[in-house]
This record gives structure tokens, sequence and C-alpha cells, in this order.
């Protein structure tokens, strides 16, 4: 969609014809005028209970409800704090403090999980929300551009949650950014199925709603009600995280009007991201890095998936990615550095933690087009020929054994092609000779013993691979655990293994 941006990201409402369908739901659909009536009402009734800038948080499944709230508290003027609906009572507790959020809404069985007297007051869909009304008032002016208008909470390598500061000009700038490189049109049927609270699932609304395309709300069970859902409701776009891909590769799929597919949250096994080329040979496939610190960072170009599906891309639109010494100074080609974002996308830091805040955001190298503050994202990557980066793994995840260095990242690549594993970790666990020795742990992939995991594992180290990248130490699971947004939750992994 042409024209400039609004100033706050509940605005994308305002622009596509009334009678335009915005939301599909299983039971189901609404239409941008509907849901501007929804939004209005209920930002009216906020506006009576909270201040400009209060936090208002949301704990409720992907229900169109869901959607009403979160646009509706940016319409009141508050600061949404949307809180992933896997979660349970003491990670609720926890970001309910945390974040100082005057009002949680959401419905009876989740205010339940807060037990005895909640630390905030709590409006549940039970209680009745307001429905549009003639004569609605409108909520009063509310702040956009550079206020505050998210808190995405966003589980680090230690600590718990943070939460992750955004802009309305953040989410608006990305929103453009991620429509203009997916090409996103009002034509386009986007199915949801990551978490709201995530801001690659959050993306998917405020992409579509920027183009006047339609979004699918999608809470599935299961990875064949992804399928059923694209095909039922005529998806055209679906973007998810590289384990459920992993999933939904693995299945027969019927013939679907999926035209854009789209990775980020972590890296895409090959054998995944050809499996994916064989389903939808016909789709553009965009695999894309980033960090809720600064939205999105990379994406590659569809057309080179099929000869550099290692790679994470270029920077996208309005976005500025450097590869960094540690002094400072710009990488040369094949040198590998440390990747920092610069430009609009960049957030504000973290909610009431000025430490942290200070350890990821800091001043943009001097080569930075944008200067200010930019996000040092403790990712090690290599710029190749041509302006491709390729990922080689987090700076504080290296492990030094035997006196050389090894990106897990490498490892993990190396049993993936194996063809014996369907998911895999690379850990370094600390040895009295060797300095750290490298523990394999993997799921092995359908069909296998883990006898023949491991024999072929071994072999294919032996055969394609020098000595110091072999694993000493192979533990096989039945799966990973994934976090609430569905990516591999390697903290946990790491604290269960990682001694």
């Amino acid at each position: 969609m042409t024209g400039p941006l609004p100033e706050r990201f509940d605005q994308l409402l305002d622009r596509p014809p009334a009678e335009a369908t915005a939301l599909h739901w299983r039971g189901g659909g609404m239409t941008y005028a509907e849901l501007r009536q929804k939004v209005e009402a209920l930002a009216a009734a906020l506006a009576a209970r909270i201040a400009p800038g209060d936090r208002v948080a949301l704990f409720l499944p992907k229900l169109p409800e869901a959607v009403v709230a979160l646009f509706a508290i940016s319409r009141a003027g508050g600061i949404g704090v949307p809180v992933n609906p896997l979660l349970k009572g003491p990670q609720l507790a926890h970001i309910l403090a945390d974040s100082g959020a005057r009002l949680l809404l959401t419905h009876a069985p989740r205010a339940a999980l807060l037990g005895g007297e909640p630390p905030c007051p709590v409006l549940t869909l039970e209680a009745g929300w307001p429905e549009p009304a003639p004569g609605t008032p409108p909520a009063p002016q509310a702040p956009g551009g550079d206020a505050l208008a998210l808190l995405f909470y966003t589980s680090g390598s230690t600590g718990r949650p943070k939460g992750v500061m955004v802009t309305h000009a953040n989410l608006l700038v990305g929103a453009r950014s991620v429509a203009s490189y997916l090409g996103t049109s009002p034509e386009d049927r986007v199915l949801a199925v990551l978490p709201l609270s995530f801001d690659f699932g959050f993306s998917q609304l405020s992409t579509a709603f920027l183009a006047g395309a339609s979004v699918i709300l999608l809470d599935y069970l299961a990875p064949r009600d992804v399928v059923a859902a694209a095909v039922r409701h005529g998806a055209t776009q679906l973007a998810a995280v590289p384990p459920l891909w992993v999933q939904l590769a693995a299945l027969d799929w019927p013939e679907t009007r999926l035209a854009t597919l789209s990775a980020s949250g972590g890296r895409m096994p090959e054998p995944t991201v050809r499996a994916l080329r064989r389903r939808f040979p016909a789709a553009r496939l965009h695999l894309m890095y980033g960090l809720t610190e600064a939205f999105r960072s990379t994406t590659l170009p569809p057309e080179l998936v099929d000869s550099h599906p290692w790679s994470i891309g270029r920077a996208i639109p309005d976005a500025e990615v450097l590869v960094v010494r540690p002094d400072g100074s710009v990488a040369e080609d094949g040198e590998p550095g440390e990747l920092v974002h610069c430009g609009p996308l960049v957030t504000r830091g973290y909610w009431g933690d000025p430490e942290r805040t200070a350890e990821r955001f800091r001043p943009a190298p001097a080569a930075s087009r944008y200067g200010g503050m930019a996000v040092w994202s403790g990712d090690t990557v290599v710029r190749e020929a041509g302006g491709l980066l390729r990922f080689v793994g987090r700076q504080d995840e290296m492990i030094k054994t035997m006196g050389m260095r090894v990106s897990p990242t490498e490892v993990e690549e190396l049993a993936m092609a194996s063809g014996a594993v369907s998911a895999a970790m690379a850990l370094g666990i600390p040895d009295a000779e060797a300095g750290m020795r490298i523990r394999l742990l993997a799921v092995p992939a359908e069909g296998l013993s883990d006898e023949a995991v491991r024999a072929r594992l071994a072999a294919h180290f032996r055969r394609e691979a020098p000595a110091h990248l072999a694993p000493s130490d192979i533990r096989l699971l039945p799966a990973f655990p994934l976090s609430p947004n569905g990516k591999i939750d390697r903290v946990r992994l790491r604290a269960d293994h990682g001694a």
C-alpha cells in the first residue's frame, strides 16, 4: 500500500476498504469496518480505565478478541503487553509485575491461573467486553511515532524473560519493509500460526493490515491442522519457525494456493529447505534472520535459495547490517565478525533493565550510515562474495577444543547432512585435557534405530569432517523441547545436558 505511514500501528486498520475482509477463523470472518468498530468500542472503554503510557497485558488464545484488544490498547494510548497463552501462572505473574501492568485482559480460565489476589485489575471476556454502539465516543488522541507501542517478552540465554521496548515507528517501518519484499497485496490471505506475543507472529498482522490483506487466525494442535487450514481458507502466505517447517516439510500436501513461504526464529536445516522446494516448487521461499531487539535483519532472495540454502541473505529494506571486528571496524569479505544491526528497526532496549540494555544496545559503528544506537547481536557471521551473509554461531556458544575454535552450527549442519537425525544441537562440555569436548544432542530420523543413527553419524563425520569437529558424546532424545514460540528451547537443552 502506498502513501505515508500512520503515526500509530492501530491506524493500519483505517486505510483498507471497509468491506474488505480483515480476519478469517474457523467460525467466521470480520471486515475491516467491523474490526474498526470493535476496536473503537473497546478503546473507549479502556481509555476510562488507563492513562496514556499505562501497560495493559493481554493473555488470550489467538481469538478475534485478541486482535481487537491489541489494537484497542494502542488506540486508547496504552502500551500493549501480549503474553504467550502457553505460559503458566508464575510466568504470567512475573510479566505482570515486571511490566507494571495496570490491567490484564483475558478470559476466566486463564485468569484463574493467577490464583488468590491478582497483581492488577482483570477484565475477562466473560464479564462482557464493550460491543460497538452508535455514538461510541472516540478514545482520546494517543501518542505514536517513537512512543512505546508494545513490550515483547522474550527469553534470553540467562535470567527471566525481559520486555523488549518496541515503538510504533519500529512496527510500522517493519511492516512496510516486510510487505515490500514479500510482495504482500490486498489479494493475499496470510495464515497466522505463530503466537501474537512473538514479534514474528505479530508481524503477520501488521504486514497484512498495511497491505489491506486478510489474516487467517489459527491455533494449531498438530502440523496437519496447518495443512488443513491452508487448504480450507485458501491461504497464500505462511510464515513459521524452523521446527514447524521441519514437520510441515515431512507431510503430504494437497494442492494449495500458497505462493509465499517464510522462515525466521532460527536457522533452517538445509534438508528442510530442499524438501520445501520440492513440495512447493512454484512458491517463493524467504529464509530470514532476525532478533526481537531489531525486529528483522536479513532475508535471502527466493531466487538464490536453491544455490545458497546456507545463507541468511542480505539486509531487508530500512535495515543496515554490518559485520564488525572487535575493534568496531568493518570486517572484510570472508572474515568472521559480529553482526550489528543499525537503523529505524532498532528498538528502545529492555524494559526496566538499563544494565542489560547497555550490554546489547550500544552506539553504532563509525561506518554506519544511520548512526545512533545499534543492536550488537552477539552472533558471528561471515560476509561472502556478493554480500550474502553466512551464520557461524553465537559468540558465547563457540566451542574451544584442543586449541581449535569450533562453531556449534558447523557440527549441527554436519549431523543434519548425514540424514540420520531430524534435529541436532552441539554443546561444549568442559574437559580437563581438551579444554572442551563436543556433545551432540540429536533426534533420530523417522524409521531409524538408535544404533543405526549412531553408526551413520560416526561414518558421516569420519568421511566428511576433520577429527576436531567430531562429537565425542552423542545423546539421542525422542524430541527437543520447544519454547512457547515454537523454537527449539536451547536454554533448556543446555541446562539439562550441558554438564
